[in-house]
């Protein structure tokens, strides 16, 4: 980990990948609040603030989750070509 403070690209790419991770767990929070607050609409009915609920959790999660999910992968891709490049 030495070397991420060194160099400005690393120190970058291991700030994006904390905030990807950050991003994942807010998303599937989010995703876990949509599911139970469907469940508790199906077991007591669908009021205007189940609704609500749903629905702003699932936009949320949609927001969030996927681009965590692709700059989760980026940092992923970028990780492994520095270590098949130091292997060469």
């Amino acid at each position: 980990m030495e070397g991420v403070v060194d160099d400005p690209v690393l120190a970058r790419r291991a700030r994006a990948g904390r905030l990807a991770e950050a991003g994942r767990r807010v998303g599937y929070s989010l995703l876990v609040v949509a599911v139970v607050a469907f469940g508790v609409g199906v077991a007591r009915g669908f009021d205007r603030v189940v609704t609500t609920v749903v629905t702003v959790a699932l936009a949320g999660m949609s927001l969030v989750l996927g681009p965590a999910i692709v700059v989760g992968y980026g940092v992923r891709a970028a990780d492994r070509e520095d270590r098949e490049r130091a292997g060469r």
